[in-house]
């Protein structure tokens, strides 16, 4: 079993130069803790992200890390040139010596998109497109391509990733037929849905691998608040999640739509009954997320801690106690049954 971060970076209370340095701080403490990697959101016109420049913002993870592994998740590849999203990723790479994860997508919100002109129904032919050059600019020395949004003609490659033939490559994954792709590539998963419905993403992806190598990620992911006191971490984690998810839904409102491919209500109880997130003590924190491990098969966790407007020594709070009394049972559990 493996450890992540999730950090959509909403915007809390705070200044936004505060807020990043809390971020930071976060990045550092989960690097010590020895979580194996740092996954943040992209999103644009919107408090849900206070980094929507992301690679800018993992430059600056990168220097305030040693060991951490850190990537978007995702890159939302319609939005720019593949070949500009490589030299991002090679500078990434090569400055953190190697621990850079390539996470990609087409882009969850079609107000988002619209906002830079571009089509959420032509958004996955895009994204189809944009991968295919970005994976020859990443691999190849020279590179030509006729698509339809993107041609370039004997193009030299100068930055080439640290990691060869590239950074290992991640997928946010809602369905089981969405699963069918990445097995077939050896490309890391994270779900963030129901354990029912995660089962069945995981089960698809294994009846798909047909690899030979070490089963790639199969990530399960968790809003989690712990504290000494379960009526505490509910306390904390209703008022943070409250502002989280007005953030989150604020763009469909303005439109008058709700998002289609995520669950989302102001209420954590409401989270917390889909089995998504869990506000408690360490021990019922551990005990939920073990039984979610079984259900689901996944071989990689994924944790929120920070989000809405929970303080960073909330956030630090439910990070230490979960590193501490959380991770080694998992770790154990997910050792006895390999």
């Amino acid at each position: 079993m493996q450890f992540g971060i999730f950090d959509q970076n909403d915007r809390g209370t705070l200044a936004l130069t505060g807020h990043y340095e809390a971020r930071l701080q976060l990045a550092e403490f989960y690097d010590r803790a020895g979580f194996d990697r740092y996954h943040v959101s992209e999103h644009h016109a919107t408090p849900l992200s206070a980094t929507p420049a992301t690679g800018a913002w993992l430059g600056a993870v990168a220097q305030r890390t040693k060991r951490l592994r850190f990537g978007p998740l995702v890159y939302i590849l319609p939005l720019r040139h593949p070949l500009q999203i490589a030299e991002e990723v090679c500078l990434l790479d090569q400055m953190s010596g190697g621990r850079f994860e390539l996470g990609v997508g087409r882009g969850i919100s079609p107000y988002e998109l619209g906002y830079h002109g571009i089509d959420a129904a032509e958004a996955p032919a895009m994204y189809r497109e944009a991968l295919a050059l970005l994976v020859q600019a990443l691999t190849q020395e020279e590179v030509s391509f006729e698509g339809r949004w993107w041609q370039c003609r004997q193009l030299p490659i100068v930055l080439r990733p640290a990691q060869q033939p590239h950074p290992p490559l991640w997928y946010a994954c809602a369905t089981s037929e969405a699963a069918v792709w990445p097995a077939q590539h050896g490309v890391n998963i994270v779900c963030n849905a129901p354990a029912a419905q995660v089962a069945r993403i995981v089960a698809r992806y294994r009846a798909e691998w047909r690899g030979t190598k070490p089963l790639p990620c199969l990530g399960l992911s968790r809003a989690i608040v712990i504290a000494e006191t379960a009526e505490e971490a509910r306390a904390v984690a209703r008022r943070g999640w409250k502002r989280h998810a007005e953030s989150f839904l604020k763009l469909w409102r303005r439109h008058g739509t709700g998002p289609q491919f995520a669950r989302m209500t102001v209420d954590f109880a409401d989270t917390e009954a889909a089995g998504m997130g869990f506000a408690g003590t360490a021990a019922e924190v551990r005990d939920a997320l073990l039984a979610q491990a079984a259900e689901t098969g996944v071989n990689y966790l994924v944790s929120r801690f920070a989000f809405g407007d929970l303080t960073l020594a909330e956030s630090l709070r439910s990070a230490t106690l979960f590193a501490q009394e959380v991770m080694p049972a998992l770790a154990e559990r997910h050792r006895k049954a390999a």
